[in-house]
């Protein structure tokens, strides 16, 4: 029998994107497939614009405000799912992305292995979305996965994956004690118990680009401290399939990359991250802001440099947003009823 696959999508204040993400869903042409959509007590108009998608093929279930982890694995509770197709609520697939790694799975070792995709970044435009190949979109050993993504800091959003049940259970449940990262301590422990990762250029995907900058990350203490935590519980992961130099250099690695993110806001999060270079048998080195803002630095201090980084940074995302939203609207109004999404 062919394979039913559930889409789990949690839904946060969300009401600009998730009628589009789930028309993505249903226009799946995998046939055998379930939608679920936990809304995780939005207070915005999603719920309402969720229940118009209500159907047989499309279930909605509310809880009160938890977290995506916690809406995430009410999802999983309630799927029938042989494989699970995470999708965040201002995402999209193409249409065929799962009926493609469905056909993949005949190539595949056992239950055990793990469907990826290519996948694009856009703002408003699905159809201008960037997809630019990087060292993890290829066939890989869950070990040469985790080290080729902690040593270039690279990233795999949540829709790329296609994960069977077996999979997902033997990851075991999503970490609602982390708000930041989450998907990179959820999926790091996916990798580690999936017998390999098969990549499928065919079928794509398209992420949308954040609204949040790192400046808000800088300034929430619990945003950092969530951060901090997925990359600890991350390195233990990550040293419990092979305690080797190579993966304590990996470690060490990204940890480094992620350094400036804390310092100077939290020294505390920043020592600890120094105590556990030390334990992996390194130093972590003082971190370093791009040499546009090395004056600034020199003068002011290194927290007036780093503020200006990230206001310089805000404004260039915040025009790109502007640059890219009149050419959609444009389309919306030339073409109506047009789905914005691929």
């Amino acid at each position: 029998m062919e394979p039913l696959v559930s889409i789990l999508i949690p839904a946060f204040n969300a009401e600009r994107w998730i009628g589009d993400t789930i028309a993505s869903a249903l226009a799946q042409t995998w046939q055998r497939k379930e939608i679920i959509v936990v809304d995780d007590g939005s207070t915005d108009q999603t719920l309402s614009v969720v229940r118009q998608f209500a159907s047989k093929e499309v279930s909605v279930a509310t809880q009160t405000n938890q977290g995506a982890a916690a809406a995430r694995n009410k999802a999983f509770s309630l799927c029938q799912g042989d494989y699970i197709q995470w999708l965040d609520a201002d995402d999209l697939l193409a249409p065929d992305k799962i009926a493609k790694q469905v056909e993949a799975l005949d190539r595949c070792r056992s239950n055990r292995t793990l469907l990826s995709s290519a996948w694009g970044r856009f703002i408003y435009r699905s159809h201008k979305a960037d997809f630019t190949p990087t060292p993890l979109w290829c066939d890989l050993s869950p070990i040469e996965w985790l080290l080729r993504k902690w040593s270039q800091n690279l990233y795999m959003p949540p829709l790329t994956w296609l994960v069977s049940r077996e999979l997902t259970e033997a990851a075991g449940p999503w970490n609602i004690r982390i708000s930041l990262d989450d998907d990179g301590e959820y999926f790091c422990r996916v990798v580690r118990a999936s017998d390999g990762i098969q990549f499928v250029p065919e079928a794509r995907t398209f992420y949308r680009k954040g609204f949040d900058s790192l400046s808000c990350l800088s300034r929430s203490k619990k945003k950092l401290e969530s951060q901090f935590l997925s990359l600890y519980l991350q390195v233990g992961y990550l040293r419990s399939v092979e305690d080797s130099e190579r993966v304590r250099a990996a470690c060490l690695a990204g940890l480094q990359a992620w350094l400036p993110v804390f310092y100077p806001e939290r020294l505390d999060l920043v020592k600890q991250m120094e105590q556990l270079a030390s334990i992996l048998g390194g130093e972590l080195a003082s971190p370093q802001l791009s040499w546009k803002y090395a004056w600034i630095q020199r003068i002011l201090g290194w927290t007036a440099a780093k503020q200006t980084q990230l206001y310089y940074n805000q404004c260039k995302s915040a025009a790109l947003r502007s640059w890219d939203k009149i050419p959609f609207h444009l389309d919306k109004q030339n073409a109506p009823g047009r789905k914005s999404g691929p």
